[in-house]
């Protein structure tokens, strides 16, 4: 009785061409939802600050982050995390006081009236 030998399919080529492809699409996508993301984000594709429009509480000004680190190195201004105390204390600017945003209206006039105050929540 002759055994019958199975051949070897050859290896197809086309496998790791179709996967690369989905990568390739997978990347585009990502790249795409992101420049879409800054558009309608925080910075403008532009790179200039959105509308007061587009932003919660308008009235309020707005430190830039050049202005807050200008700030910090030359310590003229509080900061104030907003944060849980939890949060925190995980991570924090040096220096920052922490209160936590349901005790703002309470807490905040007990700090120096003339300081430039700094509230930031990440």
């Amino acid at each position: 009785m002759a055994k019958t030998q199975k051949r070897a399919q050859p290896a197809s080529s086309t496998g790791p061409i179709i996967l690369i492809a989905i990568g390739v699409v997978l990347i585009l996508i990502v790249l795409i939802l992101s420049l879409l993301n800054v558009q309608a984000g925080g910075t403008q594709a532009n790179g200039q600050a959105p509308a007061a429009s587009d932003i919660p509480y308008p009235e309020i000004d707005r430190v830039s982050l050049s202005e807050a680190l200008t700030a910090f190195n030359a310590n003229t201004a509080i900061f104030v995390d907003v944060r849980s105390a939890e949060s925190f204390n995980q991570s924090r600017i040096p220096g920052a006081v922490n209160i936590p945003l349901d005790q703002i209206e309470t807490t905040i006039p007990d700090l120096e009236r003339d300081a430039w105050i700094i509230l930031y929540c990440t």
